[in-house]
């Protein structure tokens, strides 16, 4: 399973959120998953409980220095390919644009 998600640290009395954020891709990256961050949100993969137990992670790091957390969450199944990775996901969107 993939899962994009996005977090969004509320009532920190700052304009940049940068540093909350961090933790919560450092906490994400401690449990084990594969990840990949970009500018807006981080693509996860795994099993069910591996991804609820990234996402859990990455909301509990942003509560120990915010009083609130919101978190925004794409999950993408398949039951045709329940493995499929990032990678091979985009390789096949790069494909069908003769990228590939």
């Amino acid at each position: 399973m993939l899962v994009w998600f996005s977090v969004t640290p509320i009532g920190t009395g700052a304009a940049s959120v940068a540093r909350e954020v961090a933790r919560a891709v450092e906490a994400v990256e401690a449990t084990g998953v594969r990840a990949h961050t970009d500018a807006s949100g981080t693509t996860i993969e795994g099993s069910w409980d591996a991804c609820v137990a990234a996402l859990r992670a990455a909301g509990e790091a942003v509560l120990e220095v915010a009083p609130r957390a919101s978190l925004t969450c794409k999950f993408d199944l398949r039951a045709d390919k329940p493995d499929q990775s990032f990678e091979e996901k985009y390789a096949s969107l790069q494909a069908a644009r003769g990228d590939g």
